[in-house]
């Protein structure tokens, strides 16, 4: 390449910042379909910002990808606990098995959520012990063809907390702790289907609430 071209070169790069990028694969064939038509158009406002923009992403895409966001998907659980004891749930309420199933619900929650393994509670490093307060229904309206309630809203009240068993600190405690639940009657959802769904829901809510805050 002659002096002239050398020249040439070096003062079109300069005019366009975004063709030595696109140019050495940060774009493409797809890139270099954008360069053509911006060139063409060079000239107008329009296209001035179009190449400021793509200039700008390619550097902030180049930046990313070898430095990292500094970001993760990890939740926040304390790292300081590998293992946990979850006890058998009291209850207040008439109605037998929800704490069984609230408990069960909580061990698979655990499992699933969380970087915890469950444990006994002789070799666990930290223990969820909690009761089932009482449930209320509230109805909403009545179906005319069958009778029974539009929908029933159920409102669960526990108290949980969640203690290093080694320490004896106790890390969350919550004395009331409401969820609420819904299930449709017309449909043929009974309290029973109701409460699977509900309680899966408050372990779940309950599961979260043991993150460590940022």
């Amino acid at each position: 390449m002659n002096a002239t071209a050398s020249r040439s070169s070096a003062v079109n790069a300069h005019r366009d910042p975004v063709a030595p990028a696109l140019a050495h694969g940060a774009g493409g064939r797809g890139g270099e379909a954008i360069l053509r038509g911006a060139r063409r158009g060079r000239g107008s406002p329009g296209c001035r910002l179009l190449r400021r923009t793509l200039l700008t992403a390619l550097l902030l895409a180049a930046a990313l990808g070898s430095t990292g966001c500094g970001y993760s998907t990890k939740r926040p659980f304390p790292t300081d606990i590998r293992t946990v004891h979850v006890e058998m749930f009291h209850s207040k309420e008439f109605r037998r098995e929800l704490e069984f199933r609230l408990t069960e619900a909580l061990v698979k929650r655990i499992e699933m959520d969380t970087p915890y393994r469950i444990a006994p509670r002789e070799t666990a490093d930290a223990v969820l012990t909690g009761e089932i307060l009482h449930v209320d229904n509230r109805t909403f309206g009545d179906d005319l063809d069958t009778d029974l309630p539009r929908e029933i809203a159920s409102t669960i009240v526990v108290r949980f907390r969640f203690q290093d068993i080694r320490s004896g600190d106790v890390l969350v405690e919550r004395p009331r702790f409401v969820y609420q639940a819904s299930y449709i009657p017309p449909v043929g959802e009974t309290f029973s289907k109701g409460m699977v769904r509900g309680l899966d829901g408050l372990a779940e809510q309950i599961v979260e609430s043991l993150e460590t805050d940022w």
